[in-house]
């Protein structure tokens, strides 16, 4: 059970309606009316709660659990205990976020303005904005319906946040134009210089960055990640991107529809992205590189070629990656001989 000081969980949901959020079968026979509670891990899970399995590696967990129902693929329906009714779903782990979704909303606003926060009055503020204390909204800025600022975060002067979206305490955003229900957790930079200069032996001369940063709709921006804007094209981040914290996106970078960017990663200038490509941790690209759709990069891969779509690469400098692997078994078995 969550921590009711920081979490509000909504009433009992029947077996009935979670199938149908989940888009999962019910097992034959199983009451459609009996209330579910809250979602738990398969390991803690009481007769009153749901969980999930998604990984065939938690089988023994599965196998004792007392959860009151799990979401399970087809194929695991038969290993579920016979106390525990099955929700059998093709993706559960994605039936499970939209169930625990539904019981635990997105929490509404409370409109209004601190009495600390500082807006100019040139802004257009929808009136069920929550704006919270020590914010700044600068001249011309622009505030959709039911956005949420908390406290201590800067908007900048013309910057637009669309309907639904929401900025982290701490956060700044400038030279920006943010989409609908985009989530900017705290701490984030949005839309500060680029890091663009021409280098010379008599010093290197900073290049004005006339670009702005452009965020689509349904966009996470995770807390203390950096988004420079533009030289002279806009940093685009397209639909439905996920960016988890402390990821740096240099100028004039574009991110695809979908793609997702895990911690610690960083794309230099002008590198684009296609839809859906994966950056696991601390994957590093170089600039001007093409990344094409659906390409998946491993753990710490350092990137210096384009790669094309729908590949998977990894290492440094990063290869296609059962290439990878034969490098590194071929490598690991030559130091094994030499003892």
């Amino acid at each position: 059970m969550a921590d009711p000081r920081f979490f509000n969980v909504a009433d009992p949901i029947t077996l009935g309606r979670l199938a149908e959020i989940a888009g999962a079968s019910l097992a034959e026979g199983a009451d459609p009316d009996r209330t579910i509670v809250d979602v738990a891990p398969l390991e803690t899970a009481a007769p009153d709660q749901i969980s999930f399995l998604e990984n065939k590696k938690y089988l023994s967990a599965l196998a004792e659990t007392r959860a009151g129902a799990c979401l399970v693929h087809p194929a695991f329906v038969e290993r579920v205990p016979q106390a525990t009714v099955a929700l059998a779903c093709d993706a559960p782990y994605r039936g499970y976020a939209l169930v625990a979704q539904a019981f635990y909303p997105r929490q509404g606003n409370t409109p209004g303005v601190a009495p600390t926060a500082l807006v100019d009055p040139s802004a257009i503020v929808d009136a069920t904005v929550e704006i919270g204390p020590g914010v700044i909204v600068g001249a011309g800025a622009e505030i959709g319906a039911d956005c949420r600022i908390d406290a201590n975060a800067v908007i900048g002067p013309g910057v637009v946040l669309g309907a639904g979206s929401s900025v982290g305490a701490c956060a700044s955003l400038s030279h920006c134009l943010i989409g609908q229900r985009v989530a900017i957790y705290p701490g984030a930079r949005i839309g500060q210089d680029g890091f663009g200069f021409a280098m010379g032996a008599g010093g290197h001369v900073r290049i004005p960055q006339t670009g702005r940063v452009i965020i689509e709709d349904d966009v996470e921006i995770g807390a203390n990640v950096t988004i420079d804007r533009g030289a002279t094209q806009d940093t685009v981040i397209r639909r439905g991107a996920m960016i988890d914290n402390l990821v740096q996106i240099g100028h004039n970078v574009e991110v695809g529809a979908g793609s997702v960017i895990v911690a610690q990663s960083g794309i230099a200038g002008s590198t684009k992205l296609g839809e859906f490509v994966v950056l696991a941790a601390q994957t590093g690209l170089a600039g001007h590189l093409k990344i094409g759709a659906g390409a998946k990069l491993a753990a710490s891969s350092g990137v210096m070629r384009d790669i094309p779509p729908g590949e998977e690469w990894g290492g440094t400098p990063a290869m296609p990656i059962r290439k990878f692997w034969r490098h590194y078994t071929r490598l690991m078995k030559l130091l094994d001989e030499k003892g």
